[in-house]
This record gives C-alpha cells, structure tokens and sequence, in this order.
C-alpha cells in the first residue's frame, strides 16, 4: 500500500485524461438542455401515427423508422445524463439532471405507449402480408414476433399507458440505492501495519482492499465497510422490498405463473436454463472452491478463512507490477487473436477516452459500460494499479467491442441481446487476457498468479454473481409466500446461502450477511445468473478459438454484429454452443476444477 492521504479528490480535481469525453455526446450541457427539451416537444413526430400505425405496411414502415430515429436521440440524452451522474453522483447538478430526465422518460414512455399496443391489434397473418409489401419491414421481423408472443400478457392500452407515466415511480427504489451509495455513504478510514491512515470508500474497498495481502488492512477494511453498511440496512431493506413488490405486482398484473416467470420472459430464457444454471454450478462447483479455499489457508498460515479473506492473493509475496498504460497495452496484445478490425476498436477506445478511471468522491461503485447507439461505448472503471484491474478492464472492453459491432451492423431496435447473453463477450476477453500471460511466461510463480487471476473471475461470476442469483431465488419465493422483507430476514437468507456454498471452510460473521447491500443488480431483475450464463458460453467458445483459430473467430464476430436480431439459444448455437442441456455448464466447471488442480500440483 503507497496511499499516505486520507482523502479522495473531488471529480474537480481529477485529470482530464483519466476522464471519459462526454463531449462527443453534447458539446456542453446547455446543448443537451436544449436537446432534453427538443425531444418532449418533437415526440408529436411520433404520436401523429396514433389510431393509424396498423392501416397499412408503408405506414407501419415509416412509423418504425421515424420512432427508430427518435429512439436514438431519447438514448443520447439519457447516456448523457447518467454517465454524469455516475462520474460524480454528490454533485447537485448532476442530481438535478439525473431527476430531469428520469421524468421527462416518464413522459416519453407514456406518450409511446399507444405503440406497442396498437402492434399488437395485428394478426400473424396481416404481418405476414405487410412484411411480403414491404421488404424492408423483415429488419424488425424479430421485435414484431417479440410482441406477438407477449400478447397474452399486455393490458387495455389505457393500463400500459397509465404504467409507463409511472415509470419514474417505478425506478424509485434503484433511484434512492444508488443516491445513497454514491452520495451519502462514508466510511471510517483504516490504518496500515505501520500506523499510516489510509482512505476508505466502498470502490477502494472493492478494488483494493479486498484484494490485500496483508491480513490486518484487509480485515480492517471489511470492518469499516461492514460498519456502514450495517447503518443503511433498514433504509435499503425497506427500498429493496419496495422493488420486490413492485415486480410481483406486475407479475400478477400481467397473468404470469409467477415472478420469475415475468422476469425471465424478458430474457427469452426457460426456467428450466435458469434453474440448471444455478443448481449445477452449486452444487458441482463448490467442492472445488472449498478446495482452492483450503489451499489459500495452508499457504497464507491462516487460522482460519474469514469471508472477509475470500480473495486474498495465494502469494501475497508476489504482486506483478502494472500501470493502467502497461495494462491497457497487455490487453491489446491479448486481444489481436481476436484480428485487426475487433484490435483497432479496442486501441480506438483507450485512445479517444471512452474510459473514466479515476477515483473521485461521489463516483460509482464498480465498473460498466453504457453503449449509446451512433456514438460509440462509455466504461467506466475505478483504476487502483492492480492487475486484477486489468481483467475488469478487458471484461468492460469486451461489452465495448461488442455493441460497437452490432451498432455498425444493425439499427437500433436490433442492437440489443437478451441480457442471458451479453456476458458471453465480455467474459471471454477475460479468459483470452489470462491465456495471453500464461503463454508469454515460464516464471512458476507467475503462471501461478495468472491462474489465480482467472480463478478470479470464475469467482465473480460462478461464485459472487451467481450466490446473488441464489439469494435472488430464495427472497422472491419468499415474497410470494407473503413474508415481509425485513433487513433481518435478507441478512438471514443471503448468509445461508454463502454457508451452504462454502460449508466448514469459511468462517462467517454477521457482516457477511450484509452482502446483499452491495450490488445495484438486485434492481434489474435476475440479472446476476447471466453472468454465469455468459461465461460459461466463453468458456466453450476460448477453448474453440484455441483450438480451432481463425475459424471460432470469425464466427464469434459475426455472433458479435448480429447483435439482438437473435434469442439467445439461437445466438449462442451460431457460435457452436448448446445452452439447452446442462452439459456445457459442467465443462465449464470442470475447467474450473482443473485450474484448481494445476495450482495444487505447483506447490507439489
């Protein structure tokens, strides 16, 4: 640890080129006033179709197009107001902003609303006639078959209209979660071995301090993060059951079988995949990460293995020096397998500052990466000079590399993949980085690191993201039960399901129970098991391009700037891999079980 200060700069004081250039989205803010203002007015350009949308398939076209158009200007305006509230949430103007747009989305919603329910008076067969009139009419055949096959869950128009007018209602809950992580948090600063007073946040926590070698700054963190969090946990448990209610609600309103039923048909996914994806990887990867667990205990000298010690490094002794700029061209080197026009989008990004790294006070937690279509990705990451940055620096580059493809190649409205799927691009520029490093070394202990590295994010996805999605499970059966979600009751559910993962080999204390603060994921429905879902399908496609070189790859690609003109099964079979059967999800296991072997029989 370098850190002497025990403060963090203000976004004020952060260098320009440790920013993202927001200006390629406005040129200032007063531009993206006016644009915010010009799109409540100009969404006459699309109600003038309303009572006529169906009348005929030169009408239908134009109307699809003319709401393609605005669609894209309403995407700009929102990425610009959020990527500023992301950078500096504290900020009472970017607050503003963020509140300014969330209502006038509200008002967007609810004038558009007539759209979906005017496309669904159509028959099969009169779509059918319209798409033979109209070729052009077949580049929207997947989102015309999308609402058919929702048809049985939409509401009489003046419903889905009422419901779209509450949207900023129902964004409340992640509203008031984010807020408070980014603006009302603080935490109490800890100390290093040799008394220095160290900054705390929760991104240094998260990208940094969990990660320490040394054990008395590393639980001292978890400490003072836990300490917080325990203060917030009835604020945020009675925010998080708002969402829940709020799900259920319209589960029921719109006559699904259950919650997740609801969920998952916006992911175009089976409760069977969902369920085989949960309960294999639990139950078959577990004796693995006890085993990886047990060999961390022996080599660090722990008495025990508090969860607060999960992802201590196995060599505290050994830590690769690294730069965000040697970091960033490791990563290009990694990635030229994937060939000069994926590469050049990659070095496009590090040099035109698509990427916000800086640590600033009021920044977002973790990392992401907004894709406004017709500009090009935003990632926003905290850098804190380790390597494990490098990998969450890859995995956000692999989200960029992907809609950056499948916006060049396809309209707006066919950009976008299930949320099942869009893991899958990410995660695999992940395991393409570890295989680069284990190639370019012969240093034991260097192979080494970099199979913890990857274990890592085995990690975040088969372990961190996917217990979230078991925890998910457990709360929204017992929503439906009728039992009240009180902060005792999710502290209870998400310790239980941490325990039943890990057994004897972890030690558990009441912070650990707390785990369910940390995420916004919980707000965006069952998003957490995708991550699991994409990377067991990286897993199956690294081992083709292995293997088969040029050929996975160019097929891969065009997976890539297919964007969502596919449901996931097809997408995923086009790249050569069934996520139908459980089988491709216990290779991946395996694989994981094999890296854990390879790190045992080094220290044979």
């Amino acid at each position: 640890m370098t850190i002497s200060t025990t403060t963090r700069s203000s976004r004020s004081e952060t260098a320009q080129e440790e920013t993202w250039n927001l200006t390629d989205l406005f040129p200032r803010d007063e531009a993206w006033e006016n644009e915010l203002t010009s799109i409540q007015e100009d969404i006459i350009d699309i109600t003038s179709y309303k009572g006529k949308l169906t009348s005929n398939s030169s009408t239908l076209l134009q109307a699809i197009k003319a709401l393609e158009t605005y669609q894209q200007r309403v995407v700009r305006v929102a990425a610009y107001a959020g990527l500023r509230f992301s950078a500096d949430g504290s900020d009472p103007d970017n607050q503003r902003d963020s509140s300014k747009m969330s209502a006038a989305l509200a008002f967007v919603d609810a004038k558009l609303s007539f759209f979906q329910s005017e496309l669904l008076t159509l028959s099969d067969q009169t779509i059918e006639t319209f798409l033979k009139e109209q070729p052009q009419l077949k580049n929207y055949y997947k989102m015309l078959n999308d609402l058919m096959e929702d048809k049985a869950h939409t509401l009489a128009p003046e419903i889905e209209e009422a419901l779209a007018a509450l949207s900023e209602v129902h964004n409340a809950p992640y509203m008031i979660y984010q807020r408070s992580t980014s603006s009302d948090m603080e935490f109490d600063s800890i100390k290093n071995p040799d008394g220095v007073e160290l900054p705390m946040s929760a991104a240094l926590y998260e990208d940094r301090y969990e990660f320490s070698p040394d054990t008395s700054t590393r639980r001292a963190a978890y400490d003072s993060f836990t300490k917080t969090m325990n203060q917030y946990k009835n604020t945020f448990a009675a925010t998080y059951a708002t969402e829940i209610t709020k799900q259920i609600t319209l589960s029921r309103l719109r006559k699904y079988e259950s919650v997740t039923d609801f969920l998952l048909a916006k992911q175009q996914v089976t409760k069977e995949m969902y369920h085989n994806q949960l309960e294999v990887i639990q139950k078959e990867l577990a004796p693995h990460m006890r085993r990886f667990i047990k060999l961390k205990k022996e080599k660090l000298g722990l008495d025990e293995i508090r969860y607060s010690d999960l992802k201590a490094p196995l060599d505290p002794e050994f830590n690769p020096k690294t730069t965000y700029e040697d970091a960033t061209a490791t990563i290009v080197e990694a990635l030229k397998v994937m060939g000069p026009e994926y590469t050049e989008i990659i070095k496009k990004g590090i040099a035109e500052r698509w990427i916000d790294r800086a640590d600033n006070i009021g920044k977002a937690n973790g990392a992401f990466c907004s894709s406004p279509y017709g500009v090009h990705p935003y990632i926003l990451i905290t850098w804190t000079d380790t390597m494990r940055g490098a990998f969450v620096l890859a995995h956000e580059l692999g989200h960029a590399g992907h809609f950056y493809l499948a916006g060049k190649h396809q309209s707006l409205i066919n950009t976008r993949p299930s949320t099942y799927f869009v893991e899958a691009p990410s995660t695999l520029n992940e395991l393409l980085l570890a295989e680069h490093l284990l190639n370019n070394t012969d240093d034991v202990r260097m192979k080494r690191w970099v199979i913890t590295q990857l274990l890592g994010t085995y990690y975040h996805n088969f372990v961190t993201h996917l217990l979230e999605a078991e925890y998910q499970r457990r709360i929204y059966d017992l929503a439906e039960q009728g039992v009240p979600l009180t902060a005792n009751v999710l502290c209870k559910e998400k310790r239980e399901a941490l325990e039943n993962f890990w057994g004897d080999e972890v030690a558990f204390d009441e912070g650990a129970g707390l785990t369910w603060m940390r995420q916004p994921h919980y707000y965006m429905g069952l998003y957490p098991y995708t991550y699991s879902a994409g990377l067991t399908v990286s897993t199956a496609v690294a081992q083709k391009i292995k293997e088969e070189g040029k050929t996975a790859v160019d097929s891969w690609l065009d997976v890539l700037r297919a964007g969502g003109t596919k449901k996931p099964l097809d997408l995923i079979k086009q790249a050569g891999v069934d996520m139908s059967k459980p089988d491709t999800i216990k290779v991946a296991v395996d694989y994981v079980g094999s890296l854990v072997d390879q790190l045992v029989k080094s220290y044979e």
